[in-house]
């Protein structure tokens, strides 16, 4: 009999034993654990750790609470632009509350996938194809508020949408090659443009200099006959330039060298006659002086200057003598002594041959 107790009680003992075994639970770090008890949520979601349930009553679901990437399909869309492309994108998210990810959502792997695929489409549509090749950081942003919205209310947060790659037809491949290279070969064109227009003024200058001293030409073909000498080549070609053959023929006959035309403008002009000519201020005549007997007063001549005939004609020097009077003729007869213009020489007479008494003779 107590054979027979001993052994129910150490089956008893096993079955608990069996028993509280069977409701053991070990939760990760990285894990929640969700108890439905009887098919409905059993208080708070089980911390890392050790955790005891009921067994055959509860059921534990683990929820992983990491970071997952998701990889979504590469999905095929036409542009705004009308351009069929094949994009793929991945999606970085993490379940942040362990009772609504295995309440609310069935599956949240798949249904965050799901959401992911149909935002990428929508994306596709809305966007041009140089946004899709060059501007991804703002398509990445706008993805992810898409998908964000409804995942906020399965416990899962979104932490980064990326789009991986961009398939694009074979056409249109060939095409943005063609106009990669008309580009290129466009700034290629322009450099080299600039640089003869810079060689070209570099030449100019040089050959300003060379005119100015043609012996530097003669120096610079001996230059490049030393330059292309130095191949040891068995056959020399020398070009000979023209300039060279003019200087020497002008040489030859003495002419003087011809002036280039900047040469001509850094020569000083030499003045024109109007330039040569002196300045000359417009003087005003000066006042007539007033007069005193046919003499000007500023003149301050004495009297014996003064006019001594009455015919307005002053006597300065004393030769005029006595003023002549006319003397008006005594009748018809002539004195047979005409002058050189046809008159009669005898008509006038000075006052002082008249006043004169004739002295009788002996």
């Amino acid at each position: 009999m107590i054979q027979e107790l001993i052994a129910a009680i150490a089956v008893t003992a096993s079955a608990g034993v069996v028993y509280v075994a069977a409701g053991a639970r070990v939760v990760k770090q990285y894990e929640r654990g969700v108890v439905l008890r009887l098919g409905r949520l059993a208080g708070e979601v089980r911390p890392p750790g050790f955790t005891m349930v009921v067994p055959f009553v509860d059921r534990l679901r683990k929820v992983n609470m990491q970071i997952v990437t998701l990889s979504v399909p590469a999905q095929e869309g036409i542009t705004r632009d009308n351009v069929t492309v094949r994009v793929d994108a991945v999606v970085y998210f993490r379940v942040v509350d362990a009772a609504d990810a295995v309440i609310k959502v069935e599956d949240y792997r798949f249904a965050v996938s799901q959401m992911a695929q149909t935002s990428l489409r929508s994306i596709i549509g809305k966007s041009d194809l140089d946004d899709l090749l060059s501007n991804r950081e703002l398509l990445n942003q706008g993805m992810e508020l898409m998908i964000d919205s409804p995942a906020i209310g399965w416990g899962v947060q979104i932490d980064r949408v990326e789009i991986k790659d961009v398939s694009l037809p074979e056409t249109m491949k060939r095409s943005m090659a063609r106009q990669a290279e008309a580009d290129r070969e466009r700034r290629a064109r322009i450099i080299n443009a600039d640089a003869e227009l810079q060689a070209s003024k570099k030449l100019a200058q040089a050959a300003e200099v060379m005119s100015e001293q043609p012996a530097a030409l003669q120096l610079r073909l001996l230059q490049t006959v030393v330059a292309v000498a130095a191949e040891k080549n068995s056959t020399l070609v020398l070009p000979f330039p023209v300039e060279l053959l003019r200087f020497l023929e002008r040489a030859q006959s003495g002419q003087p060298p011809v002036v280039t035309e900047s040469q001509r403008e850094r020569q000083p002009k030499a003045p024109t006659a109007e330039e040569r000519q002196p300045a000359v201020e417009p003087v005003e005549p000066p006042a007539p002086p007033e007069r005193i007997n046919g003499v000007p007063e500023a003149l301050g001549l004495p009297e014996a200057f003064a006019d001594t005939d009455g015919l307005g004609i002053p006597d300065t020097f004393g030769i005029l003598g006595e003023p002549r009077v006319p003397v008006e003729p005594e009748g018809p007869e002539d004195s047979g002594n005409p002058d050189e213009y046809g008159n009669d020489a005898d008509r006038s007479t000075t006052a002082a041959e008249r006043a004169e008494p004739e002295t009788p003779a002996g």
